[in-house]
């Protein structure tokens, strides 16, 4: 239990009832979902210094202001080829870029160059609160920077927890995308708030950043990869299936045993690769196989 109070949802959500009155609520909720950081964690700095830093000026309309988001950008394995495909990472909560970079150098190991960000309030990005709204036009931001720098090469968006829900709506509303990769992510804020033990309290009403994922995964056109850990005790597997339910175009879950909402993708790592080949096996490195559903032991 102590365990899952430090985590950054839990703890919003166990403070709501008592900021219920309180004019900074949604201020409140912003910090505790987001837990925005200049820190990395253990050595995950030092495994990002080979990493080239990148920039991507832009205005924004949701702040009104100049914005300057920095991210990481790492080459893809030379077998990928100079037209390879192309991977957007979006992160979880709490740690900077550098603190994913275990998982963009697992990412690159598939074949992908991945440009991984820091949304407004992260790392060396632009200082403010982050929002909701604001991570999604910044995940915009990063996707046209994209487009603009690697044209005629494939783009992918591969978002981990609440990365995954920021790179589902980015999916919804982009048409040029040609695939998409949720990790432990989930359904909306409100059905996590439900799957906790006094989720039966009527908290849904104050929630104010709410990541209406189910809502929106239905409009995405490209296929769908859903990956989730059988050991995930934060997000909990049964609603990364129920996002994954909500899809209606090409699409596929893979469930890793034993894998947490931390380990997942490392414990996972080959049943990743046989996924992609699965889901996106047009692409060179990808070779096709038959299959909705994958699920296997921990390797």
């Amino acid at each position: 239990m102590s365990r899952l109070l430090r985590h950054p949802l839990v703890a919003m959500f166990a403070a709501l009832l008592l900021l219920a009155g309180c004019s900074s609520l949604d201020e409140k909720q912003r910090q505790w979902i987001f837990q925005p950081s200049d820190a990395s964690w253990g050595n995950s700095a030092a495994m990002a210094s080979d990493m080239k830093d990148v920039w991507i000026d832009f205005d924004s309309r949701v702040s009104g202001e100049s914005t300057r988001l920095h991210g990481l950008w790492m080459d893809g394995p030379p077998e990928a080829g100079a037209l390879g495909p192309v991977l957007l990472f979006l992160h979880g909560a709490k740690w900077n870029v550098a603190g994913s970079a275990p998982r963009i150098r697992r990412m690159q190991e598939l074949g992908f160059s991945v440009l991984a960000i820091d949304y407004r309030g992260f790392g060396k990005s632009t200082s403010l609160l982050p929002s909701e709204k604001t991570a999604y036009e910044d995940a915009r931001a990063a996707w046209d920077w994209l487009a603009k720098n690697y044209p005629g090469r494939p783009r992918y968006i591969f978002g981990h927890s609440l990365g995954g829900a920021i790179g589902i709506d980015l999916a919804a509303q982009v048409k040029d995308e040609a695939g998409t990769i949720v990790e432990g992510t989930f359904t909306s804020i409100p059905e996590v708030v439900s799957t906790f033990k006094w989720g039966w309290l009527p908290l849904s009403g104050l929630i104010t950043q709410r990541f209406e994922s189910t809502a929106k995964v239905s409009r995405i056109g490209s296929p769908l990869m859903v990956v989730h850990g059988s050991a995930d005790n934060l997000i909990l597997p049964s609603l990364g299936r129920k996002l994954y339910e909500a899809a209606v175009g090409p699409k596929l879950f893979v469930l890793v045993e034993g894998g947490s909402h931390f380990s997942t993708n490392t414990i996972g790592h080959t049943q990743y690769r046989e996924a992609l080949r699965t889901l996106f096996g047009e692409q060179p490195a990808f070779q096709p196989q038959a299959a909705d559903t994958l699920q296997a032991s921990a390797l």
